[in-house]
């Protein structure tokens, strides 16, 4: 019996539809593939049982990507013609194109069994292997957390299965997982534009935004994707932790607030253990338990705290402050200025720069001499208490007293003795006292040039102008001493 319909009441000529099915074949060929799916389907609807019509129409669907629509014909093609050699070829490149490896492996080895030389299905056969050891490797590097080596396998999946939604979905996941989120965003974002309603690509924008720190927006898509699937595990659990995380962090906030300092640390310390994985929300709650642990003395713990921040984001400018203000206040200056230095390059405002300069003059004026140290006074110590100082450490260092110690023990006290001098020298000058606290290095201005300075002349300009020398008791304790006139 003819394969076509008939039409009122006459049998429908096989040449019309021949015709139709020739006029998609010169579309074909010329890659007008919308036109050549016309014809082909008014061939179908011409004559519905031939096998040939629904094998071309799958070929245009394929070149279209439309290759669901195309495993349907291809199918449809095979059911009327079981010996359909190419209807085979095409399902099985369909279910390829669509990840469906062993489904495909089945319709290469039925192409095999009608044609065991067929070199296309042998090659497809082959590639359906693989692309089943791609999907291992990439299973068992998800559950590793081995996310790189998943994407490398879904890529490597993909040029074999360009129409999978699954492998783009788990590639797009472990790209939000590695913080590549406009990678992510777009491949999610492409499948939404062809499926609205996919869950799991709901699920992988909503995971970007979560991991951007977009916390609002983020339990939107969860909820979108819920509602879609309401069995979808991983939604959900986002949702959750997406949402104490927000209250987690907020509660801090508000503690911080309200100056309770230890409060907000420990509920800082709580937000930080709800997930590891994200990292921009993660360096926040960092550098606010930074900011905390300041305010409670924990400077160390503070400055851990910003290095963790920094490492989980290396471009955060706030963690860069927090550390480096730390460092000021532990006067570790060459650290506040490696801290300023990275703020100013990638933020050069003038707030920056006069961060930067002071941590440099402190850094400077902490290489210098320390003359408050040297006559052991605070830098707050009035004009008395530095006369005092004076008195007690260059009687203490005068070289006659260490007359009878090795000449190792005379070289350091000399030293220390002429030290003394400068200090004094410096301390007791208001206008050299102010430029030295400024951080101006006052060897530098030529007050000791040329090795003049003599501190024996200050000793004695101090203690009266005597032109005699000291004689030391070097058997009493130190500052015992008595004048000998000449």
């Amino acid at each position: 019996s003819s394969p076509c319909g008939h039409f009122a009441g006459w049998k429908f000529p096989e040449n019309l539809a021949e015709s139709f099915k020739e006029q998609g074949n010169a579309y074909y060929s010329k890659k007008d593939y919308s036109q050549a799916f016309n014809y082909y389907t008014k061939a179908i609807d011409a004559c519905p049982k031939n096998a040939s019509y629904y094998g071309n129409r799958a070929a245009t669907l394929m070149m279209l990507c439309r290759f669901r629509e195309a495993l349907e014909d291809s199918q449809q093609a095979v059911r009327l013609d079981d010996c359909f050699m190419k209807g085979h070829l095409r399902e099985g490149k369909c279910h390829l194109s669509l990840g469906n490896a062993m489904a495909a492996n089945r319709c290469f080895q039925k192409v095999l069994e009608l044609e065991p030389s067929n070199r296309e299905a042998q090659q497809e056969k082959k590639n359906a292997a693989a692309l089943l050891e791609y999907q291992r490797m990439a299973d068992f590097g998800f559950e590793k957390r081995d996310f790189r080596k998943v994407v490398f396998c879904m890529d490597r999946a993909l040029a074999l299965a360009s129409a999978c939604h699954r492998f783009k979905i788990l590639k797009a996941e472990c790209l939000a997982l590695l913080g590549r989120y406009p990678e992510a965003q777009s491949v999610a974002s492409d499948i939404l534009r062809m499926d609205s309603t996919n869950a799991d690509a709901l699920y992988v924008r909503g995971l970007c935004l979560y991991y951007e720190d977009c916390i609002d927006k983020a339990v939107q898509f969860f909820v979108q994707a819920l509602r879609m699937a309401p069995d979808h595990e991983k939604a959900r659990l986002a949702c959750r932790n997406a949402k104490a995380l927000k209250a987690k962090k907020e509660e801090g906030n508000q503690a911080f607030k309200n100056n309770n300092y230890e409060a907000a640390y420990q509920l800082y310390t709580e937000a930080l253990a709800i997930d590891p994985n994200n990292i921009k929300t993660n360096a926040k709650l960092y550098c606010n338990r930074a900011t905390a642990g300041a305010k409670l003395k924990k400077v160390d713990q503070a400055i851990e705290d910003c290095t963790n921040a920094i490492k989980l984001d290396d471009t955060y400018i706030k963690a860069y402050l927090r550390r480096a203000q730390c460092y000021m206040d532990t006067e570790q200056y060459e650290e506040a200025v490696r801290d300023y230095e990275k703020v100013y390059q990638t933020e050069k405002t003038s707030d920056h720069k006069q961060m930067l300069k002071k941590a440099q003059m402190e850094l400077k004026k902490s290489k210098r001499k320390d003359y408050y140290k040297v006559l052991g006074v605070g830098k707050n110590a009035t004009e008395d208490e530095i006369k005092k100082a004076y008195r007690k450490r260059a009687l203490m260092h005068h070289p006659d007293r260490h007359s009878s110690a090795t000449p190792e023990v005379q070289k350091e006290e000399e030293k220390k003795f002429k030290e003394v001098g400068e200090a004094f020298t410096v301390l007791s000058d208001p206008k050299k006292k102010v430029r030295y606290d400024n951080g101006h290095d006052l060897e530098d201005d030529g007050c000791f040039d040329g090795g003049d300075f003599d501190a024996n002349n200050i000793f004695r300009a101090f203690f009266g102008g005597h032109s005699g020398g000291f004689t030391f008791d070097s058997n009493s304790g130190p500052g015992n001493f008595f004048f000998q006139f000449g």
